[in-house]
């Protein structure tokens, strides 16, 4: 029951808990960009040094596997409603 509660109550205040989200992800790329909390000398790749890299990377993975999915979805996966009838 108090789980409904917390949801109902975080659903009335969606903009606000987007607000702490994005706050949230911009505090841990700053995080990443400080020297004194992670330690980018022995980096393997180029990209592992710039800051907030990974960051950037898995987001556009994101938005391309779900551009891809909606693509192949309207190529074929998905069939027409009156499919079966005929």
């Amino acid at each position: 029951m108090k789980l409904t509660h917390l949801i109902e109550f975080l659903r009335h205040r969606i903009k606000v808990v987007v607000r702490i989200c994005l706050v949230g992800l911009a505090l841990l790329v700053l995080l990443d960009a400080s020297p004194a909390v992670v330690n980018k000398e022995h980096a393997h790749t180029w990209a592992e040094h710039v800051p907030g890299f990974w960051a950037l990377f898995g987001f556009v993975g994101c938005i391309l596997l779900f551009i891809f999915s909606k693509m192949f979805g309207h190529f074929g996966v998905t069939t027409r409603e009156d499919y079966y009838d005929e």
